[in-house]
């Protein structure tokens, strides 16, 4: 949607990740993310650890399921999503305001750790589709041609070598 805010965030899972779900039978997961900004103090000759922001995130749907299957506390993760600002009034009577997050996109960090990726079966994945309405499935270049996994230059090779693309990266 036009005019909403989307960050991109980066921290530790500060407790597993929560799944619920609505009513209407349809999956949320919400966990918190902590991230704290470093500096180095080049007079004390070490790392100093600033002020941390704590952000609650919601991640709807087979993406919550994922979540909630795949992080745990302490996890360091890249969060992507639209930042959203709620007010309520608490048991006192005192109004708050709090900032969340509707999550897009979440993956572990990679900079110091190692994850292994499995890809969800068919229909799986991105709001239930199924092959049969993804026209990207099946989807062949016009001209019969196959090109060499979408960054290798540009070189084609016969149809006869393959008939879609491959999901195997090109190195």
């Amino acid at each position: 949607m036009a005019g909403e805010t989307v960050i991109s965030i980066v921290g530790n899972l500060v407790d597993d990740p929560e799944l619920r779900f609505t009513p209407a039978g349809v999956a949320v997961a919400r966990f918190r993310v902590a991230s704290t900004p470093r500096t180095f103090d080049k007079q004390a000759n070490e790392w100093k650890d600033g002020d941390s922001l704590f952000l609650t995130c919601s991640a709807w749907r087979k993406l919550g399921e994922n979540v909630a299957e795949s992080l745990a506390r302490g996890m360091r993760v890249i969060v992507q999503g639209r930042l959203k600002q709620r007010s309520y009034e608490d048991k006192e009577g005192v109004k708050r305001t709090v900032y969340e997050l509707d999550v897009d996109e979440v993956g572990p960090s990679l900079a110091r750790a190692t994850a292994k990726v499995e890809k969800n079966p068919a229909g799986g994945g991105n709001g239930g589709s199924t092959p049969t309405d993804d026209p990207w499935a099946t989807a062949k270049p016009a001209n019969g041609q196959q090109q060499n996994g979408g960054w290798g230059g540009g070189q084609q090779q016969p149809a006869a070598q393959g008939a879609g693309y491959s999901d195997e990266p090109p190195f």
